[in-house]
């Protein structure tokens, strides 16, 4: 690969690392056609981006952000597809989903790497299940909210409620 070649795709990989919040690595080496295509528009769908690298390079781009990253370098060995991501637990989920088939004492593929997800580091297939139940953004906003309503909530039902017995309690006191 020429020179010019490398330092494009690193100069495209730093701009998929500046635009997306979120990122997992993962191994897709042992997929077939079906399942790697199956993955793709799995991925399609919900918005994630996939794109498989050259390990040195992505490490190149990783440097050139700005950010240290030094804790992700040991996952980059062997395969490696990178999921960009504005969700931080889409691609969690669409992994636990995509291996749910496989049968206990194999290992599934795709396979997580690592991930950076909510400017944390997280390294080894054993954080799938952390990473699935992180909550969104979008997510803890509205359970924020929710929680910030149900006093409210109360507090007008009590109202309502008593409302309505002290309303009956005079229209029985009228009719006397």
């Amino acid at each position: 690969m020429k020179k010019e070649d490398k330092s494009l795709i690193i100069e495209q990989l730093s701009e998929q690392l500046k635009n997306f919040e979120h990122f997992y690595l993962t191994d897709i080496e042992a997929l077939n056609a079906t399942k790697t295509s199956a993955l793709r528009r799995m991925c399609a769908k919900q918005n994630i981006k996939l794109v498989v690298v050259k390990n040195t390079l992505f490490k190149k781009a990783l440097e050139s952000v700005g950010t240290d990253f030094s804790s992700l370098y040991g996952s980059l060995a062997g395969s490696t597809a990178v999921m960009f991501t504005e969700s931080a637990n889409a691609p969690a989920r669409l992994i636990k989903e995509f291996t749910k088939d496989v049968r206990r004492g194999e290992e599934g593929k795709p396979k997580l790497k690592a991930a950076y997800v909510q400017e944390c580091f997280y390294v080894g297939s054993d954080n799938l299940d952390a990473l699935v139940n992180i909550k969104s953004r979008d997510e803890l906003i509205a359970d924020l909210l929710a929680l910030l309503q149900s006093p409210v909530k109360q507090v007008i039902s009590a109202l309502q409620s008593g409302g309505n017995s002290i309303h009956g309690i005079l229209k029985t006191l009228e009719e006397r």
